[in-house]
C-alpha cells in the first residue's frame, strides 16, 4: 500500500462518514422471508427516518441478529441514524481507529479550507504529538526521521500523491503498525503523554508557552473530531477532564528590549546608512514603529491604503498582510500567501492614525521609489516580496551602526519586531486609552494588559508622580482665593 494514501479506518466504511445523531426512536420489525432470494431471511429495523436491513441464509442467524438489536433497545441504548447500529456496537467498531489514521483524516478534512501557515502549524503540532502515542519503541525510527516523515509527508497533503523516500516510507509504516487507538486517549495517563510531548521541543528543551498552547489547541480540535465521530465511550472531549498548564515562560514585553524615541530615530538613521537597500527599508521599519504594524502588514502595504496629507496627521487603512508560509504549504507553489488581518474576519480592516513626521517619510518614500505594479510600497530589487531574512540583515547592520557597544550587546531592539513593541509602549506611556491602543495595534485589551504589563506599570508610576506633584501644589498656605478646589463660585 502507498504509505501516503489516506489510510482506511478500521472496518472501512467510517473513513468519510458524516456524524449523524443518535436516537431512541427505533422500531424493529418481524423477520421477513423471501423464498426467491439466496439469503431469504431479512431483519428490518427503522432508526429515526432511516430504514435498515440485513439478510441471512439461515433463519437462526436472522433470529440472533434481531435478538441482539432487541436487547440493545431494551437496555435503553441509542441507535446511530446512519449506520443503524446500537451505540455499543458503534463504539466497538470505531475502537479500531488508530491515532495515526485519525490525524491523517483530520488533515484531509481541513486542508482545503486552511491558509498555508495554519496547515504548517497543524503539521508541526501533530508531528510533535504522534510519536508519543505509540504501543512500543521496538524498531522505532530516530526522532529526526519521524519528524521528517510526519511533518514533511504524512501531514502535508500536497505530498500525498508522491512516493516518499524509502526511509520516510518505512517510518510511516512503523507508525501505522504501532500507533495507539484513538480510544486510548480516554485514559488520562495516555492523554498526558500527548500533553508532555507538545510541551517539549525536539532537542528536549521546554517549549515556549505560546507554542505549547498552539499545539494544545490543535490536539483539542483533533479530539473534538473524534468526539464527533463517536470514538469515545462518552461524548466528552478528554482534554476537558485533565488539568494542564502551559510551560512557565513570560510573554511580557521586556523594557530592556524597547527603544525610546531618541534611540528609534538613531536606529532608522543607521538603517538608512546601509546603502540603497537600507534607504528603501527605512519607511518599512517606520511602519513597525509609528503605526505599530506587524511585519507581514508592512510587507503588504499598498499606496491605496495610505492617506498622506501634505500637513497634519495621516491614516493607514490596514486590510491584511503577506505571510511567508513556504512553497510546500501553498496551493499555487508560492512561498508567500496573502492573509487577512490577524484574529479578524476575512474583509475586516483597521485604521491607524500616523504622525506628521511619518506621513512625510512615506510621501518621500513613494516619491523616490514609486510602487510595485500591485501597489506595494516595499519590494525587492526585482519587485518581489521582501523576505524576513533580507530586512533582518539590514536591521542588524543598522543596529550595529546606531547603538553604542553596551547597547548593541544588550537586548535593546535586537529584533525588528521590537519596533512594534516600542510603538505600542510609547502610546501606553503617553497615557493613550488602553482600548484605543489595543484597537490601533490590532489585538484585544486582554492581550495588551498581559503582554505590556511592565510598560503599563511604568506609565502608572509616571501618572502617580504627576498626581503627587498636583497634591504638593495644595500643600502649605493653599491656593489663592477663587482658586480653591471644588469652589463653585
Amino acid at each position: 500500500m502507498h504509505p501516503l494514501k489516506p489510510a482506511p479506518y478500521g472496518a472501512g466504511f467510517l473513513t468519510a462518514r458524516r456524524a449523524m445523531p443518535l436516537t431512541y426512536d427505533v422500531r424493529i420489525y418481524s423477520i421477513e422471508t423471501r423464498r426467491d432470494r439466496p439469503k431469504p431471511y431479512r431483519v428490518r429495523w427503522l432508526v429515526g427516518p432511516q430504514k435498515h436491513s440485513k439478510s441471512y441464509t439461515v433463519k437462526a442467524q436472522a433470529d440472533g441478529r434481531r435478538s441482539e438489536l432487541m436487547t440493545a433497545l431494551r437496555k435503553g441504548e441509542q441507535f446511530d441514524v446512519e449506520t443503524g447500529l446500537p451505540a455499543s456496537e458503534l463504539r466497538a467498531l470505531n475502537g479500531s481507529v488508530t491515532w495515526y489514521e485519525h490525524t491523517r483524516a483530520y488533515i484531509d478534512r481541513r486542508w482545503d479550507t486552511l491558509p498555508a501557515k495554519s496547515r504548517r502549524n497543524d503539521a508541526d503540532a501533530l508531528a510533535t504529538i504522534t510519536p508519543a502515542l505509540v504501543k512500543t519503541t521496538i524498531g522505532r525510527p530516530s526522532p529526526r526521521v519521524l519528524r521528517t516523515a510526519l511533518y514533511g509527508w504524512a501531514y502535508n497533503k500536497s505530498h500525498w500523491p508522491q512516493e516518499p523516500p524509502t526511509e520516510v516510507a518505512n517510518a510511516l509504516r512503523w507508525l501505522e503498525k504501532n500507533s495507539l487507538l484513538v480510544s486510548a486517549l480516554e485514559d488520562p495517563a495516555t492523554l498526558r503523554l500527548a500533553l508532555d510531548a507538545l510541551s517539549t521541543l525536539l532537542n528536549g528543551s521546554v517549549a515556549a508557552a505560546r507554542t505549547a498552547r498552539r499545539k494544545r489547541a490543535c490536539l483539542s480540535d483533533v479530539l473534538g473530531l473524534a468526539v464527533e465521530r463517536r470514538y469515545f465511550s462518552v461524548p466528552v472531549n478528554p482534554l476537558s477532564t485533565v488539568k494542564w498548564s502551559a510551560p512557565k515562560s513570560t510573554e511580557e514585553v521586556d523594557p530592556a528590549s524597547v527603544p525610546n524615541p531618541r534611540q528609534v530615530r538613531a536606529l532608522l538613521e543607521g538603517v538608512r546608512s546601509q546603502g540603497e537597500r537600507g534607504a528603501h527599508l527605512e519607511a518599512f521599519f517606520g511602519c513597525l514603529y509609528y503605526a505599530a504594524m506587524r511585519p507581514a502588514e508592512a510587507t503588504g502595504l499598498t499606496a491605496d491604503q495610505c492617506h498622506l496629507p501634505e500637513s497634519g496627521w495621516g491614516k493607514l487603512t490596514l486590510r491584511g498582510g503577506i505571510v511567508h508560509a513556504g512553497r510546500n504549504w501553498t496551493d499555487d507553489g508560492r512561498a508567500h500567501q496573502d492573509r487577512h488581518l490577524k484574529a479578524r474576519a476575512q474583509r475586516d480592516s483597521r485604521v491607524v492614525p500616523i504622525p506628521p513626521h511619518f506621513v512625510a517619510m512615506l510621501r518621500q518614500h513613494i516619491k523616490r521609489y514609486g510602487t510595485a505594479p500591485d501597489g506595494r510600497l516595499f519590494r525587492t530589487s526585482r519587485g518581489g516580496v521582501i523576505q524576513d531574512t533580507g530586512y533582518g540583515e539590514v536591521w542588524a547592520g543598522g543596529r550595529e551602526a546606531a547603538l553604542m557597544t553596551h547597547e548593541f550587546e544588550s537586548p535593546l531592539a535586537r529584533r525588528a519586531y521590537d519596533l512594534r513593541l516600542a510603538g505600542v509602549s510609547l502610546w501606553l506611556y503617553s497615557r493613550v486609552d488602553p482600548m484605543e491602543v489595543a484597537r490601533r495595534a490590532g489585538h484585544s485589551v486582554a492581550v495588551l494588559l498581559r503582554v505590556y504589563a511592565k510598560i503599563l506599570a511604568q506609565a502608572e508610576e509616571q501618572a502617580n508622580s504627576q498626581i503627587e506633584a498636583g497634591l504638593r501644589e495644595w500643600d502649605g498656605a493653599g491656593p489663592s482665593p477663587g482658586g480653591r478646589m471644588g469652589d463653585t463660585r
